[in-house]
C-alpha cells in the first residue's frame, strides 16, 4: 500500500505582502509583471524587511487552529538558502526548519494527522523556458500545511485536500482565486523503495493524476535514492530536477533583520473565540435553526458570504421563498456577471424589498426576476419600479392579451389541439411578453386553456 504525505502550500488572503507593504496580488488578479514591487521584495541591496504583516501573521494563526494544531507561542525566524533565479535575496524568510518552531504543530484534519503549519514568503516567478522572472508575488505570505503520510491513494488526497481548501476559502482565509500548490511524497514500502518528491504540482486533479502516475512508475522502477521530481501535466509523466536535499544543504540560520514572534495567552484565546464557523458547523447551525434539507444547506455553505446573506434574508421572509431565490436566482445572476457576491454592492434589505413585493403578489416572479437582474453592479430599492409594473391578475384583462396573442400565434393553438400539449408554454410567454411580464402565470395559463377549448 502506497504512502503519500503532502506539503500544501496556499496564499493567505491579505492586501499586503509579508514583508513591505506592496499589493498582494497573484494568480489571475494582475496582467502586467513586476508592477507592485519595491526594493525588499525584489532584494535589493541594503533593503531591511519590514515588520510582518499582522493580518497574515493572523490568519496563519487562525489556519493553525482549524487544523488543530498547537499553537506555539515563540517561533524565530530563519533564512533558508538556495541558489535560484526566483529567489532574489538568496534565501527565504520561513518559520521552517530544523532549529525552527512553525506556527502550529501536531494537529489532525479529517482523519489525517498535520505535522506542522508555518509562515513563510513566497518566491518570485521564474519561467525557465525564457529565463524571465516576474516579483509580483514575490514576498506574499504562503502557508506551508505539512502531513505525516498518512494517505494511501490518489482518491483519498483528492477528496480531503477538496474538503481543506474549501474549508479555508469559506473561512476566508486563502485566496481562492489563486488555487494551491503541494509537494507530494510518495513511496512504496512494500517495494522497499526510497521516498520521491514532486514538487508544485498545482491543482488537486494534477496532484491526483501525478500521484497515480508515480506509483506505476515506482512499481515498476523501485527508487534506490531519494529525489525530486517535476510533473508533467501535458505528459502525464515525472521527470528527475535532481537528488533529494537535506536540511544541511538549505544552511538555515536565524533571521537578524527580524524580531521573534511571541503569541500572548490572552491573544490566542480571542483569535480561537472569534474564528469563523467552518462550512460543517454552519451547515449544522443552520439546518437545524431553519429547518433545510442537507442539499440546500451545502449550497448556501459554499460561501461565506452568501450564507450572511441568506440568514439576514430569512429573518423578514419566508423560508422557501428566501431558499429558493438566493440558491437559484442570486446564484444565477452572479454566475452570469461572472462575480462573487462580495465584488458587487447587493444590499439584504433590497433583496428583501423584492421578494416582499413577490410575496404580496404586487408584482409576478418574471418581473421581480427582472428587476433583480439590474442590482448589478449596485442593488436599489425596487418599490418605484414595483408601482409602475404591478402584477396583472384581472381575467378581463388577461383574456384581452390572451385573445391577441392567440390570434398572431394559430400554428401553436392547431399544436396544441392536436396534442401537443407542451404548445401552450409558447402562448403563456407571448402573453407575458405582451404584458411586460406582469400576468399572472397560473391565471393566463386557466385563461388560454379556456379560450382554446371553445
Amino acid at each position: 500500500m502506497p504512502k503519500i504525505g503532502l506539503e500544501i502550500h496556499g496564499y493567505l488572503l491579505t492586501e499586503e505582502k509579508l514583508f513591505c507593504d506592496c499589493k498582494s496580488e497573484h494568480g489571475i488578479k494582475f496582467t502586467k509583471p513586476n508592477t507592485n514591487i519595491c526594493p525588499i521584495c525584489t532584494g535589493q541591496p541594503g533593503s531591511k524587511p519590514m515588520l510582518p504583516n499582522e493580518e497574515a501573521v493572523k490568519k496563519s494563526v487562525q489556519v493553525s487552529l482549524v487544523l488543530g494544531c498547537k499553537i506555539n507561542q515563540n517561533t524565530p525566524w530563519m533564512r533558508k538558502h538556495y541558489s535560484w533565479p526566483d529567489l532574489p535575496k538568496g534565501y527565504q524568510n520561513t518559520l521552517s526548519g530544523p532549529y525552527a518552531v512553525p506556527t502550529g504543530s501536531d494537529g489532525k484534519f479529517l482523519g489525517i494527522k498535520i505535522r506542522e503549519c508555518h509562515l513563510e514568503e513566497d518566491p518570485a516567478a521564474w519561467n525557465p523556458e525564457t529565463g524571465e522572472i516576474d516579483y509580483n508575488r514575490s514576498g506574499s505570505p504562503l502557508i506551508e500545511i505539512v502531513t505525516d503520510p498518512d494517505f494511501s491513494s490518489s482518491e483519498q488526497v483528492g477528496e480531503w485536500l477538496k474538503q481543506l481548501v474549501e474549508t479555508l476559502w469559506y473561512m476566508k482565509l486563502l485566496d481562492k482565486s489563486s488555487g494551491i500548490k503541494s509537494d507530494v511524497n510518495v513511496s512504496l514500502p512494500e517495494k522497499n523503495g526510497e521516498r520521491i518528491e514532486i514538487k508544485n504540482v498545482n491543482s488537486i486533479e494534477n496532484i491526483k493524476r501525478a500521484i497515480e502516475t508515480e506509483i506505476k512508475r515506482q512499481s515498476k522502477e523501485v527508487p534506490k535514492e531519494k529525489e525530486t521530481r517535476r510533473y508533467d501535466d501535458k505528459k502525464n509523466t515525472t521527470t528527475k530536477m535532481r537528488s533529494k536535499e537535506n536540511a544541511e544543504d538549505y544552511r538555515f540560520i536565524s533571521e537578524p533583520d527580524l524580531p521573534l514572534i511571541q503569541f500572548e495567552k490572552k491573544y490566542l484565546i480571542e483569535i480561537e473565540k472569534n474564528l469563523p464557523e467552518t462550512p460543517t458547523k454552519k451547515i449544522e447551525k443552520i439546518i437545524k435553526k431553519h429547518k433545510l434539507s442537507k442539499y440546500d444547506a451545502e449550497v448556501l455553505t459554499k460561501n461565506l458570504d452568501i450564507v450572511e446573506f441568506f440568514e439576514k434574508v430569512a429573518e423578514k421572509v419566508n423560508i422557501k421563498l428566501a431558499v429558493s431565490w438566493v440558491t437559484v436566482e442570486l446564484k444565477r445572476l452572479l454566475n452570469y456577471a461572472n462575480k462573487e457576491l462580495d465584488e458587487v454592492d447587493i444590499k439584504p434589505e433590497h433583496f428583501i424589498e423584492l421578494l416582499e413585493l413577490v410575496e404580496k403578489e404586487i408584482i409576478t416572479e418574471l418581473k421581480a426576476k427582472e428587476i433583480l437582474n439590474k442590482f448589478i453592479p449596485k442593488s436599489f430599492s425596487p418599490k418605484e419600479i414595483a408601482e409602475q409594473n404591478k402584477k396583472i391578475s384581472s381575467e378581463n384583462e388577461i383574456e384581452k392579451i390572451a385573445k391577441k396573442a392567440i390570434s398572431e400565434n394559430e400554428k401553436a393553438v392547431l399544436d396544441y389541439k392536436s396534442g401537443k400539449k407542451e404548445s401552450i408554454n409558447f402562448l403563456i410567454g407571448q402573453v407575458m411578453k405582451m404584458s411586460n411580464k406582469r400576468a399572472d402565470f397560473k391565471t393566463a395559463k386557466e385563461v388560454i386553456e379556456k379560450l382554446i377549448s371553445k
